[in-house]
């Protein structure tokens, strides 16, 4: 068992809580709103008045709380930062790689060690065998911890000593996820403006998929490779990606749907082409990613 402080009560904050004194752990807890806390005490958990008091006893203090801000405002008072001393501190809460590097150089120049976490999931899948939080800073203590973090995500993993890694991979993987519904939100009004079943589109996505699979394989591996010219192996130019691209412009438009997606996509068209690059393999649009 051990000695955990927790600090944040909402809902991600409520799953971790719960999850870490059902697998035993000491937890106590602070929430800006009190009765968050209290009502945790129903599941094992010691709500506490003060941050620093969450701290005091703790081994490894969690922080789950709405962003940065709030997080830094409660972690730099004289008296959380003091009872944090010595002690693992586990930021839960999301930023960016800037603000977690800025926060672990702060947790080192105070004799705190430090471990910034990305949680892949919703709270209703912390704890389950299956779900994803990715951690980035001290290995030592990850390691020396490793039962813990297990617990709250069987699939938790260590990825760098650089304290920004964690939360880079997740906005990578969260902006893979944020296309593929942006998608999914663009092929449905297509479907409802053309009065097509959408069970009729789910069924042929099906059958779509390992070509689109595919696809995604073969760009990932050519960008990688810096493949990025037409040849041989090209699945489809540039160029003949952009032709099939106008049916998408020309529809949004014959039927009034919100063309938001589609500019986004035919800007980086628009910019490849431009800068000559119509008979070049898709990968080429990777070069307009990475720059303004």
């Amino acid at each position: 068992m051990t000695t955990i402080g927790f600090l944040g009560a909402g809902r991600m904050g409520t799953a971790l809580v719960r999850t870490l004194a059902k697998n035993g752990h000491e937890v106590h807890v602070w929430n800006r709103t009190a009765e968050k806390a209290q009502a945790l005490g129903a599941f094992g958990a010691r709500p506490e008045p003060t941050p620093e008091r969450a701290a005091a006893g703790a081994e490894i203090v969690f922080v789950n709380l709405l962003d940065y801000p709030a997080s830094d405002a409660q972690l730099r008072k004289s008296d959380v930062t003091e009872a944090l001393k010595g002690k693992l501190l586990v930021q839960l809460t999301s930023g960016s790689p800037k603000t977690a590097r800025d926060t672990g150089a702060w947790a080192a120049e105070h004799g705190i060690a430090y471990l910034d976490g990305a949680i892949m999931a919703t709270p209703n899948f912390i704890g389950e065998p299956e779900t994803l939080i990715l951690y980035s800073g001290s290995g030592a203590h990850y390691r020396q911890h490793e039962r813990v973090f297990a617990g709250l995500g069987g699939k938790s993993a260590f990825v760098s000593e650089d304290f920004g890694a964690a939360s880079a991979l997740d906005s990578a993987l969260l902006g893979q996820m944020w296309g593929t519904l942006f998608g999914t939100l663009q092929a449905l009004a297509i479907t409802k403006a053309e009065n097509i079943d959408p069970e009729i589109y789910a069924n042929y996505l099906k059958l779509s998929q390992p070509v689109i699979d595919g696809a995604e394989r073969d760009l990932t591996q050519r960008v990688l490779d810096g493949r990025d010219r037409g040849d041989e192996e090209t699945l489809a130019t540039i160029a003949v990606h952009n032709v099939a691209f106008r049916h998408l412009v020309e529809i949004n438009t014959e039927r009034g749907i919100n063309p938001v997606i589609a500019n986004a996509f035919g800007s980086l068209f628009e910019a490849a082409i431009r800068n000559g690059h119509a008979e070049d393999d898709f990968a080429a649009l990777a070069r307009f990613m990475e720059t303004k």
